[in-house]
């Protein structure tokens, strides 16, 4: 007889590194630089220790060389000899809570820096995301990456090492499921024997999760390479005939898995049953979440598409954009986005999101300037968007009384008195005045009768007249006269301004039209009985409790509080909690009544716990929160903007809104698309299946569509019903969630701690918040509904010219995109135009560009051999990328 193969064990050395988490990132990054600078001798010097991956992100390498810049070429020499692997990613990010751009452009980065040093890994590496995305296969095989490594998310149906997994437009790659995660294998015991027995227990708890070939992860968080790897496995090979164990790379154990008789799932992964989910990170340090929703929407939706059809293509941001995008993708990590960090990281993290956000303003800024001169127009709006659309914009217009269609905000007077001060500060500030502020030409100093001055500046952007000598002269020598006699500033303009509203004209697609105040006919906005109407929808307060109604559906805003005994990661419920969700007093005033905009104030005043207190809520205190319901002419949306000072720890805050019809499931925006989820969530022993689940910009469910800005967690509530009948009547969105620690021990939701105990005290969210939401009741495109919301129409106008308007019949547009929803709209580096679509719908759809011709790439911009003549057709879900010939 033969004696029985050895079950191969695959050992991959490596570290888990995040950048930044419980430490800041320069304190991570002295231990990163520890490691490298014993790892690159280790791996140049024992060639026991065959393989080493650093993790699936470079940004890791580019920290190392910022302080090591003469490293370089050995850690390519190790790369490309096979010793040494890292990527595809230049940060491994959470899937959820940034945009599929992001993802693409997270990819794009890692893979070029790689490429500087060798190349990448070709596996799509996702060892600790908080789940996946129903796109990422789609994502990953768009840069020719045909296999995935997954751990938490995947489901209890899953009962094997490796499965196919499809994303909605039926694209599959090979998963490999890391039944006990990226550290099964972390620590290396000293001797052979007790490898083996490691191995031989993990074999045996795992079952049929265990391949025939046993990946074994020899690293995890931040662990250094461990030095007597070498003796320990050739130790086990001694001892045992059972196993044969090899260090090699994850792509080597994956290229001799098996891919035929696999199982398949279709979609997000997202459950709890065997690793924790930890849901809560979509709703803890919402600030971080609201700074990402508007700098992605900066970048993708307004900053490049203007640079890229308006500038020229030598003038052509990109390196701007590009510094931009690198910080955004920085704080993509999932420890960094996700908000579960040390309070120092969370700073730097919004740090980092607002510089990139304005960049992103300055870059539109500029671009608005060329579709002014374009134009020809005294003033303009600007759609940065593919669809037409029309919308509300605020002007500056000459007068003092608006045109018809128009709602005025305030009046500028032609003469208007600025500033009083005494005749010495006089003589800098008059002087400074003229020579500093362009607009002014000219100042004229009287004496009154009584004894005041007054100095009054002529603004009309002219040249400058003034002969100083005689001003400094003049100016002096009453101060020297009367040094605190009073002297009065005042600004001379040739008229009268006024800031008012208008509803435009429909702007076309990535165009603009000449600004003028669209007719508003029924549909302007106008007080009706306690409330206000816009012909299309009717908003009635409610003064007992401060919700409204809408259209009849009533209830609509109800804020609940109630405790949280949980951590970063995961809401829990307090053993004693105390909901509240009815204020003690409420204030509703009509502030505006139209014609353009209507607007309704409402003051709740609640009584909220502070604290909890041996898993009391205790404390109580007066919490004002104000919410302004706004309704504009010709809108089918109501838009709400809730503010409050928050004076309590522990706790949660959800703004609820009943639905018009019950609700089994919903339907929110992910990555590339949107996905439908019931009203539960499979959890585990570990974790409680909690139902809130993230949205990107929008959720739907029961004939309402709520779209928010960086509101990302949801839950379908208020539920009755049993099973399939089982029913939800609301839908409520987390405005804030507040905890003091990254990582709490035992409680309600999860059983054991998912990171270190580090207090985070600012975590708590002490101060002042506004969220923004928009409702919509009916079935519109939510895409469209969202870019209504909350992706402004511009406006650029000349300083002085005309009458502050332009000519509504005068319009222009750079290029139509119809048919799908365009994702990005950039210009590559080789000044081609770059346009990226995705068909949302379960139906085919064909994409149109008139006029254009062009090449098909994937997403890293490489070029697929397919031409684009016009027209492309594309499946339910499908993500193409378009590259326009010049």
């Amino acid at each position: 007889m033969t004696a029985a193969t050895p079950r191969q064990v695959n050992i991959v050395p490596h570290t888990h590194w995040d950048r930044e988490w419980y430490k800041p990132y320069p304190l991570f990054r002295m231990q990163l630089v520890e490691l490298l600078d014993d790892l690159l001798p280790r791996l140049e010097g024992d060639d026991s220790f065959a393989h080493f991956q650093l993790d699936g992100q470079l940004a890791v390498i580019d920290d190392y060389l910022e302080i090591r810049p003469d490293q370089g070429e050995r850690i390519t020499a190790l790369n490309e000899s096979g010793r040494l692997s890292f990527g595809p990613w230049y940060t491994l990010p959470d899937e959820f809570l940034v945009s599929g751009e992001t993802h693409v452009r997270n990819l794009r980065l890692g893979l070029a820096t790689a490429e500087r040093f060798g190349g990448s890994m070709q596996v799509g590496y996702l060892p600790d995301m908080f789940g996946h995305v129903a796109q990422m296969p789609q994502i990953l095989a768009g840069f020719g990456l045909a296999d995935a490594v997954v751990w938490r998310g995947v489901p209890e149906a899953i009962d094997a090492p490796g499965f196919w997994w499809e994303a909605p437009d039926g694209t599959q790659v090979r998963a490999e499921y890391l039944t006990d995660g990226y550290g099964n294998g972390a620590r290396m015991p000293e001797h052979g024997k007790e490898l083996l027995e490691k191995i031989e227990a993990f074999r045996e708890a795992q079952g049929n999760k265990v391949g025939d070939s046993i990946l074994w992860m020899n690293g995890t968080d931040h662990l250094l390479p461990q030095a007597h790897l070498g003796r320990v496995v050739a130790e086990a090979n001694d001892a045992s005939s059972d196993y044969h164990l090899t260090v090699t790379s994850l792509a080597a154990h994956i290229a001799g898995m098996p891919r035929v008789d696999l199982p398949t799932w279709r979609g997000e992964l997202r459950s709890g049953a065997r690793s924790n989910l930890l849901m809560g990170v979509a709703s803890c340090r919402v600030d971080v979440k609201q700074a990402a929703a508007r700098v992605e929407r900066w970048l993708e939706r307004v900053a490049e598409p203007l640079a890229t059809l308006w500038q020229p293509a030598e003038a052509y941001p990109a390196a701007f954009l590009d510094y931009a995008w690198r910080d955004v993708i920085r704080n993509a990590a999932h420890d960094s986005i996700c908000g579960c960090s040390a309070d120092e990281v969370n700073d730097a993290v919004l740090h980092r999101y607002a510089e990139s956000t304005r960049v992103a303003e300055a870059i539109a800024e500029r671009a608005l300037i060329r579709v002014l001169a374009t134009s020809g127009q005294a003033a303009v709006v600007v759609n940065p968007t593919s669809r037409e659309r029309a919308g509300i914009v605020s002007a500056v217009i000459a007068g003092d009384v608006p045109p018809p269609h128009a709602q005025q905000l305030s009046v500028r007077d032609a003469l208007e008195r600025t500033q009083t001060i005494n005749r010495t500060t006089a003589v800098p500030v008059v002087q400074r005045a003229i020579i500093d502020d362009p607009k002014l030409s000219s100042a004229t100093v009287v004496e009154q009768p009584d004894g005041t001055v007054i100095a009054t500046f002529t603004a009309d952007n002219g040249p400058k007249l003034q002969d100083m000598t005689a001003l400094r002269l003049q100016l002096e020598a009453l101060a020297e006269a009367d040094p605190e006699g009073t002297v009065h500033l005042e600004v001379a303009r040739s008229r009268a301004t006024q800031e008012v509203l208008v509803r435009t004209e429909p702007v076309p697609g990535f165009g603009w039209r000449g600004l003028t105040p669209a007719d508003l006919g029924d549909f302007a906005v106008r007080p009706s009985g306690q409330g206000i109407t816009n012909g299309i929808l009717t908003i009635v307060p409610d003064q007992s409790d401060g919700t409204f109604s809408v259209n009849g559906v009533a209830g609509l805003g109800k804020i609940v509080d109630d405790g949280d005994a949980g951590d970063t990661y995961n809401w829990s419920p307090p053993e004693f909690d105390g909901i509240i969700e009815r204020p003690h007093s409420t204030d509703v005033l009509v502030t505006e009544a139209g014609p353009v905009r209507g607007r309704i104030e409402i003051t709740r005043c609640y009584r909220w716990p502070t604290r909890l207190d041996h898993g009391r809520r205790v404390g109580p205190i007066d919490v004002f929160i104000y919410t302004c319901v706004e309704l504009r002419a010709g809108e089918d949306l109501v838009r709400v903007n809730v503010r409050f000072d928050n004076p309590s720890t522990d706790h949660r805050v959800r703004m609820w809104f009943p639905l018009p019809e019950p609700a089994s499931e919903s339907v929110a925006e992910c990555a590339f698309g949107t996905v439908t989820r019931g009203l539960t969530a499979e959890g585990g022993p570990n974790e409680i299946g909690l139902p809130t689940f993230p949205s990107r910009r929008f959720v739907q469910a029961g004939g309402l569509t709520v779209a928010h800005d960086g509101l990302c967690e949801y839950e379908l509530v208020d539920i009755y019903g049993e099973g399939d009948d089982a029913r939800a009547s609301s839908v409520a969105l987390t405005l804030l969630r507040c905890v003091g620690l990254i990582s709490a021990g035992p409680m309600a939701m999860r059983a054991l701690p998912a990171g270190p105990p580090t207090p985070t005290p600012a975590a708590q969210m002490i101060g002042r918040h506004q969220a923004d939401l928009v409702l919509h009741f009916g079935d519109r495109d939510p895409y469209a509904i969202a870019d209504d919301a909350f992706t402004p129409l511009l406006t650029a106008r000349f300083p002085g010219k005309k009458d502050g308007l332009g000519d509504a019949d005068a319009t222009g547009s750079a290029l139509s995109v119809d048919g799908a929803e365009v994702s990005a709209l950039t210009r590559r580096a080789d000044g081609r135009i770059e346009v990226r679509v995705v068909n949302t719908t379960d139906e085919p759809t064909t994409v149109t560009i008139p006029g254009r011709a062009g090449e098909l790439t994937d997403l890293n911009a490489a070029p697929t051999g397919a031409r684009f003549t016009g027209t492309l057709e594309l499946r339910p879900h499908q993500i193409a990328t378009i590259a326009l010939d010049e």
